[in-house]
């Protein structure tokens, strides 16, 4: 089991990143307004399901190669903290400069919706190199569950978005015409997110050297 502040750490940072606005947020907004409060709902539970596939995958993918080669697992740690660097910074930098609009879409099945926001996730790369850049700096590796604390962390990152989601399902139009109002609420957000994946960038590199 992952110790009880790496938990912590990921429920917080993972609920911060998944309120911040995104592609994840665009497409459930555009089933609730598009459509309707359910199909948001089941646009967010099928992103959650894709989640937690990739999450599985790529924790156990970590695993054989932390256990097979350090050496490839620490370049790959690396190169996962400039990935988040560089997410972060793009968050930041782009923050406000889109605008949030939101058309009807053609209705479709809830069973259709849902699977939709599975293959969403699950066909999206840079969700992908997001998981293989996030689990490793909250491991422990001097113990043997290194494996079992991956799988549990990883599957904890999409489970924290599902509170956001389904908040944005519920109150679609209302949150659209805030943010297009004020646009300065999303900025926020937005800044907020990029910080952590600034600062848990950081952190990879420090817990990379120390490994």
């Amino acid at each position: 089991m992952p110790s009880f502040e790496a938990i912590i750490t990921v429920l917080i940072a993972g609920f911060m990143i998944s309120a911040s606005p995104g592609p994840s947020m665009m497409y459930v907004l555009s089933r609730s307004v598009g459509q309707s409060r359910a199909a948001g709902f089941a646009s967010s539970v099928g992103l959650a399901i894709g989640g937690v596939l990739l999450a599985i995958g790529s924790a156990l993918g970590l695993a054989v190669i932390f256990e097979y080669s350090s050496g490839l697992y620490r370049a790959i740690s690396f190169a996962g903290a400039a990935y988040l660097f560089y997410l972060g910074y793009d968050m930041i930098s782009n923050a406000g400069k889109e605008k949030l609009e939101i058309s009807r879409v053609k209705s479709e099945k809830f069973s259709k919706i849902m699977y939709q926001g599975i293959l969403v996730e699950l066909l999206n790369p840079k969700t992908i190199l997001f998981f293989l850049a996030f689990l490793p700096q909250f491991v422990d590796y001097s113990r043997a569950d290194v494996t079992t604390q991956m799988m549990i962390l990883g599957i904890l990152v999409p489970l924290t978005a599902i509170p956001s989601d389904v908040f944005v399902s519920v109150v679609g139009g209302t949150l659209t015409n805030k943010l297009s109002r004020h646009s300065s609420c999303g900025i926020v957000l937005t800044w907020i997110g990029g910080l952590i994946l600034i600062a848990l960038a950081l952190r990879i590199v420090y817990i990379s050297v120390q490994v």
